[in-house]
């Protein structure tokens, strides 16, 4: 209503008064024009300054990560604006990474990709945090909203998170050791380099910690290499690798009830559950010119994944074996050409992706013993163009479309599949405009259309041995308005609103105990606040997001969506004027939030929290 507009308004003409003043102090010899501004590929996979693009884009640079007080990619995101991070076990291994307020479903609506590649699953395990290990990270590109869904397709609804990790330049080694608190130590090296027409980086890892509960311990290894060979001056062949190991124990959920007969919160209450994990991809294809200012990139990738787990649960216990083989197809072909007086940056090509699940359950329930084995299967095609047209130096209108579709299969040894496949197909737009006033400051206003496909294991009835014909894809509008303000190269301020309407959307509702379709809308509308600075001392960074999440209709009519703070704020400070020693805080808070699962909002909320993070490092010779 008309407070809200107050509010954000006041927050805006702040910003800019903020971004004013860090321009009347840059230093002399400093002009407010001359940027040395980031640069994206994820937005439209094209490189582009972020200036151009019409969304939330932020950019994780090399020298952030050295910076930062992280441990892994999943504590760097904690600081960025309005990413919501959770570990439920304090072992670092459940991450949940929530984009726009999609709480307990956010690892289904958050795309995570590693160099282009797409590491979401095909069932409900989401991303495995673990599998990317920080020091193999160049940079980390965030977009925020829907508006990647036309590039990507699924899972893309809240956003995406590009990975983008190390290649060989300089010749350089290193190697770095650790211990610390619950049993925590690890070590691991690298080896970057160039050699004739022969990029290389390599980096293994190893880590191991008991955790701060009981059976929360974990053990994790991992093998990563990039090449990248200049057959010539036009043709570039590439390839990449990579292997994970891990082993985790799962501590389980602690009730209330349990707290308040003397279970301490480090306890275990499952102290045998675990999840062993082994991963391995291979990723490859040629780049070569098309034209004068064309490119075309074919890239090829298989991944295997096998999990094991055993868990507990009142009356029984349950064992799975599951692997996943999943092949991809990545044709595109890009153009950056002046057609009819305009320039144009193309980008057209097609994503095929062919996952194949086979699951071994075993349970036993108040003595009942069953075994059974499932064949799943999930092939997606998808068809995109997108095109953005710069009509004046500062003025550019971009627009997309992508047709998807997805064909489902099943087979059990339990009984037949009736009916044993499902299809789906979806299509979708985006359109933004962007006016670009100074080299990196630009006001854009977008709009984008979202969806989810459901993963194998929500549309498949494991019980019941059918297909749940009755749950079909979401859907979501995504509005967005944004300015960003770039003061030299030394300040930069942004602010973003957004609302996002999602119908269909899919969850899991434990009254019903099962996956289904909200009958009624979800709303999520916001505003995100960013501030950068770099001073003569060092650098200082502040954030701020406010997201209202509910439901409008249906059953839980007026709910807020479980897990989903409405206030988020960071604070990163960099102080190095002493060097050869510097000295690097983090903060961030997270507001109060209800309960997973609790879609009628009966069990109170979780109490918000402030954490800061502290670094101090001396550096000799390099």
């Amino acid at each position: 209503g008309m407070k809200r507009f107050f509010v954000v308004a006041a927050c805006l003409v702040v910003m800019l008064f903020v971004g004013m003043a860090a321009a009347q102090d840059l230093p002399d010899g400093v002009d407010g024009a001359v940027v040395l501004e980031e640069v994206v590929v994820t937005a439209s996979r094209l490189e582009e300054a972020v200036s151009r693009v019409p969304a939330n884009v932020s950019v994780v640079t090399a020298a952030e990560i050295a910076e930062s007080t992280a441990r892994n990619v999943a504590d760097l995101l904690r600081s960025e604006a309005g990413v919501h991070v959770t570990d439920i076990t304090g072992n670092r291994r459940n991450y949940t990474v929530d984009l726009r307020g999609f709480g307990e479903a956010a690892a289904l609506n958050t795309l995570v990709l590693v160099d282009g590649r797409r590491t979401n699953q095909a069932d409900l395990s989401g991303t495995d945090w673990t599998q990317i290990p920080l020091d193999r990270v160049e940079r980390i590109e965030i977009i925020r909203g829907s508006r990647a869904s036309v590039m990507y397709g699924d899972n893309a609804a809240g956003g995406v998170i590009n990975i983008i990790t190390r290649e060989g330049e300089e010749n350089e080694v290193g190697a770095k050791v650790y211990a610390g608190s619950y049993g925590a130590y690890g070590a691991s090296a690298y080896a970057d380099g160039r050699t004739g027409a022969l990029s290389y980086a390599l980096s293994g890892s190893y880590s191991e910690t008991d955790g701060y509960r009981d059976n929360s311990e974990n053990e994790v290894k991992d093998f990563g290499v990039n090449l990248e060979y200049a057959v010539n001056d036009i043709f570039l062949l590439n390839l990449s690798s990579g292997y994970h190991d891990d082993t985790a124990g799962l501590p389980g959920a602690i009730r209330e009830s349990e707290f308040e007969s003397g279970t301490d919160r480090k306890d275990s209450v499952n102290p045998d559950d675990y999840a062993d994990y082994e991963d391995y991809y291979l990723k490859a294809g040629p780049a070569f010119p098309f034209g004068e200012n064309g490119m075309i990139k074919m890239t090829v990738s298989h991944r295997t994944r096998h999990a094991d787990s055993y868990s507990t649960f009142s009356g029984g216990y349950f064992t799975g074996e599951t692997e996943i083989r999943t092949v991809t197809a990545t044709p595109q072909m890009t153009l950056q050409e002046t057609v009819f007086g305009f320039f144009h940056s193309l980008s057209v090509g097609m994503d095929y992706t062919k996952a194949t699940e086979d699951i071994v359950n075993t349970s036993e329930y108040f003595g009942y013993l069953s075994t059974g084995t499932f064949d799943l299967e999930k092939e997606n095609k998808g068809y995109y163009i997108h095109d953005e047209l710069t009509v004046t130096p500062e003025f550019s209108v971009s627009g997309g479309y992508r047709y998807d579709t997805a064909e489902y299969t099943f087979a059990s040894s339990i009984a037949p599949v009736n009916p044993n496949r499902a299809d789906y197909d979806e299509s979708l737009f985006t359109a933004g405009v962007n006016y670009r006033f100074q080299p990196a400051s630009n006001f854009y206003i977008s709009y984008a259309k979202g969806y989810r496909y459901p993963v194998l294991d929500e549309i498949f009835n494991f019980f019941m041995n059918v297909i749940d014909s009755s749950i079909t894809p979401q859907s979501s509008s995504d509005y967005e308005v944004g300015i960003r303000l770039g003061v030299g190269d030394k300040a930069a301020v942004g602010v973003n609103l957004f609302y996002i309407e999602t119908s269909d959307e899919i969850f899991y509702n434990p009254d019903w105990y099962m996956n289904m379709n909200m009958d009624g809308d979800t709303i999520r509308q916001g505003i995100e606040l960013t501030a950068d600075r770099d001073v003569s001392w060092g650098r200082m960074g502040l954030n701020y997001a406010y997201t209202e999440a509910e439901i409008d209709g249906g059953l839980y009519d007026g709910s807020d969506i479980p897990n989903v703070p409405a206030h988020q704020a960071g604070f990163d400070l960099l102080v190095d004027c002493w060097k050869p020693f510097s000295v690097a805080l983090n903060g961030n808070y997270v507001g109060e939030r209800t309960f997973i699962s609790d879609w009628g909002n009966a069990y109170g909320k979780h109490e918000d929290y402030f954490v800061m993070n502290v670094k101090m490092k001396y550096t000799l010779n390099g």
